[in-house]
């Protein structure tokens, strides 16, 4: 049987007062953090093992922490990031956690991760202090009474973390209305955030990061990274920060990435610090995956021996001469133009699309080229992060 490991980053809500201070022992991590601290402009490191759950509830605190923690384990758990290449199957991060992620895959560096996060966190803070608003999970009850008897609230389904697990988020008088009113058989269980996340309330908090992703240079993720929005495999640097840009007014689709992981294949899950909440989710969702909640130094050994249970080369290939084109999802693939080896495609031309069991969704060569070598035919079967097309981008000789 294929191994396949997925390392998930958490996001807000996940930290808890002094979970770093075991990690900032190490005299190593302490520095790296120290650097993170300075780009983000804050003191990460007190933050993290000496403020108290009500400092780092804010948000403009809590995502720059979590972010910074994630990618310093990161380096900790794989001290030479090209062998993690070689074993990690796909990368995802829950909300904030997406740009963990994204750095860890390579798409942008630690630093403009920081940079976002900072900004995305105070961007995020300011749109919650317009208006009173929260988040209340709904654990539990019929899915469809669930969404129903939120949409007669006014509220959102903000996140969807697989069976039994919604997020309700909305103002504090929508919520409490949900409170008065729960679904049938339904557990509700208010969250520890400072605002409704992933929801209309959260635009002009898009706005403030789309003007700054502008600046952003990016590059094609090494490891295939699995998108909060749909679920699909993200292999356009590009379109990674367009996503996590946009994701901060829409939901995650948790769920979604679960049945991505699944697709894959996957066998074992690491969660980077803080961890324990997606791994809890998965043992829930993905039953006889195995998972590991990486969550203080003194488990780095068993989580690297975890790591090589579980890693294996992914099929994307980083030469520096051409690129690939991956599926974005499970599904049939039909081919959208006809371009032999040798022929050439422009930049962002569709090639064709994937037919999955919710939608279709059209691929384009976002570097355009020449055509190497076609690896799938119309009317293939492909799974998610499968290389479909092989080719030279503009500019690059072999």
């Amino acid at each position: 049987m294929v191994s396949v490991l997925v390392i998930v980053a958490p996001g807000q809500g996940a930290q808890t007062p002094g979970f770093l201070a075991p990690w900032v022992a190490d005299p190593v991590f302490a520095a790296r953090m120290r650097w993170l601290s300075a780009v983000a402009g804050l003191d990460l490191i007190h933050y993290g093992t000496e403020a108290d759950a009500d400092t780092i509830r804010d948000t403009a605190i809590a995502q720059p922490l979590l972010v910074a923690s994630g990618l310093v384990a990161a380096l900790e758990l794989f001290p030479h990031p090209g062998d993690a290449f070689a074993r990690i199957g796909a990368v995802a991060g829950h909300s904030v956690g997406e740009l963990t992620a994204a750095a860890g895959a390579r798409a942008i560096t630690a630093e403009q991760a920081m940079v976002l996060v900072r900004e995305r966190g105070r961007a995020m803070a300011d749109a919650a202090a317009a208006r009173p608003t929260s988040m209340t999970a709904v654990l539990g009850g019929d899915r469809e009474e669930v969404l129903a008897a939120l949409e007669r609230h006014g509220l959102t389904a903000a996140n969807d973390n697989g069976p039994g697990q919604l997020v309700a988020a909305g103002t504090v008088e929508q919520l409490a209305a949900l409170a008065e009113d729960p679904p049938a058989k339904a557990r509700l269980m208010p969250l520890a955030v400072a605002g409704a996340f992933h929801t209309e309330h959260m635009a002009p908090a898009v706005d403030v990061l789309a003007t700054l992703s502008r600046a952003v240079s990016t590059h094609d993720p090494r490891t295939p990274l699995i998108s909060n929005r749909d679920g699909q495999v993200v292999h356009d640097g590009r379109d990674v920060v367009r996503r996590i840009v946009s994701q901060v007014s829409t939901p995650v689709r948790w769920d979604l990435c679960l049945e991505t992981m699944r697709d894959l294949g996957v066998t074992g899950i690491l969660e980077m610090p803080p961890a324990g909440t997606l791994t809890g989710i998965a043992k829930r969702a993905l039953k006889g995956v195995e998972t590991f909640a990486l969550k203080t130094p003194d488990q780095l050994e068993a989580a690297r021996d975890f790591c090589d249970r579980h890693g294996a080369p992914t099929s994307m290939d980083t030469a520096p001469t051409w690129r690939m084109i991956v599926s974005p999802a499970k599904g049939t693939f039909h081919v959208g133009q006809d371009c032999p080896e040798g022929g050439r495609i422009a930049s962002d031309a569709p090639i064709g699309a994937v037919q999955t069991l919710r939608d279709r969704t059209d691929v384009s060569a976002p570097h355009g080229g020449t055509v190497v070598e076609w690896l799938v035919e119309d009317g293939d079967l492909v799974s998610p992060g499968q290389p479909l097309l092989r080719l030279h981008p503009e500019g690059v000789h072999a």
